[in-house]
Order: structure tokens, then C-alpha cells, then sequence
């Protein structure tokens, strides 16, 4: 039984269209919309909320032996929401709110889940997307490529992007959503390897070849996860 996740939003057709994206994605991963009010307009329902972690698993009525379930939000209001809805469940722990971007966060949280991450390795991969309050992202993106361990990495790997759109978003959430269900720390071409926003400022298109390090006790998995991923061409032309 995979993680699940609720998309709370303002809007119903945003909550329904980032859920629909992300399951291209994701096709195993349970992903519940929860947007606008009960009367269909703009704006949050604890209602709403409620039913979906309830539908998500975990909680009394829902899927049963859920894994957990991990929430993203859009806008500031739907935060407060969220974490009332959380004081009426009877297990909250089971339960994680993201502090994530709604769109990279659930991309990233769905792949994740998809590939098996625990609750917590679901919501690092959400959070690994944000961008600190006051900091371009571009200074994000310096900052991500600085190395994760002055150490000898345990193992590395090389290998050439062959499809033809190379690290977009799909691919970048991808790898970064499997790398955050491992026990280990991972750069690619300097940056965090689960890191979807730092993979993509690679601008890595086809025939780039990428340096895989890894540390840790999956080092050796992590980089065979990302060979394997980027040999197949991600599943794409």
C-alpha cells in the first residue's frame, strides 16, 4: 500500500487539475482533490478536507493498512484549514502536512510515493522542491550544488541522457522522488539528486552525461536507480 496525498486548494478546478497531473505521473498513488467550498466557490472546506484524508486511508472509514498520507496546500488559508482538520483526526500522526509549492511539491510527493518512500520520505521529496522565503532560485540552485559530503563519495556512476527531451520535469521528478526513499545523500552534476527544482536548473538535454555520487548506506542503490532510470530514457522517445 503506497502513501497517499490530498491536494487542498482555493479552487476546485485547480485541486482536480494538479491531482490529474499528477497521477500521469504517479498511476498507483492514491491522490484526492479537496478544493474550493461546499457550495462551489472559491475558497477552503473543512468538510472537504476531512472526507479526503478520511478517503486517503489511515484515518476511521478510509482505506484500510493506508501508509499514511501527506498534505499540500495552495494559498495561506488553506494552511489553517489543513491543520484544523488535522486536531479532528484520531490518529494525526499518521497524517503529515507538506510545506511545499502545490504543483513541484506533489509532483515530487506523488513520484516519491510511487516508488514506494515512506510518509516521511513522500514529504521530504515535497519539501526538497521549495525555494527559501527571500532567496531567488537562483540562489537556490548555487546553493544546491554545493557538495553534500567532503568525503569520498561510496559510489558513482556516468551516464548519458538518451531521450530526447533530457532532465525535464518528468525525468528530474523521477529521480528525485526515488532518491528520497534511500538511506543515502546524492549529487548529480553537483546538485542535490533529490532536489526536483536543482535538477532542473541542470538544463541537462540530450547526450549530457551525468555524474552520479551517493554517501550513505544506499549509496550504490541510489546510483543504480538514476542509471537505470536514465538508460531506459525515462520511459520516453
Amino acid at each position: 500500500m503506497t502513501v497517499s496525498i490530498v491536494v487542498v486548494s482555493h479552487s476546485e478546478k485547480i485541486a482536480d487539475g494538479a491531482v490529474e497531473l499528477a497521477a500521469q505521473m504517479a498511476p498507483d498513488v492514491v491522490i484526492l482533490p479537496a478544493g474550493g467550498t461546499d457550495d462551489g466557490r472559491i475558497g477552503t472546506s473543512l468538510e472537504k478536507v476531512l472526507a479526503a484524508i478520511e478517503q486517503a486511508g489511515g484515518q476511521p472509514g478510509g482505506r484500510e493498512g493506508g501508509a499514511g498520507t501527506v498534505v499540500l496546500t495552495d494559498l495561506g488559508s488553506a494552511v489553517m484549514t489543513a491543520e484544523s482538520a488535522l486536531e479532528f483526526l484520531e490518529n494525526p500522526a499518521d497524517v503529515l502536512l507538506a510545506d511545499a509549492p502545490l504543483v513541484e511539491g506533489l509532483v515530487a510527493a506523488a513520484v516519491a510515493a510511487q516508488g514506494g518512500a515512506d510518509v516521511h520520505g513522500v514529504l521530504k521529496a515535497a519539501e526538497g522542491t521549495r525555494v527559501p522565503a527571500n532567496q531567488p532560485a537562483t540562489a537556490t540552485a548555487e546553493a544546491e550544488q554545493e557538495p553534500v559530503s567532503s568525503a569520498a563519495p561510496d559510489s558513482t556512476g556516468d551516464f548519458e541522457l538518451v531521450n530526447q527531451a533530457g532532465m525535464h520535469a518528468r525525468p528530474a521528478a523521477k529521480v528525485a522522488g526515488g532518491l528520497a526513499s534511500l538511506e543515502a545523500e546524492v549529487t548529480i552534476n553537483g546538485v542535490d539528486g533529490a532536489s526536483m527544482t536543482g535538477l532542473m536548473t541542470l538544463g541537462a538535454g540530450k547526450g549530457t552525461v551525468l555524474h552520479v555520487e551517493a554517501w550513505g548506506a544506499d549509496a550504490e542503490r541510489a546510483v543504480e536507480y538514476v542509471g537505470g532510470l536514465v538508460q531506459a530514457g525515462f520511459g520516453e522517445p
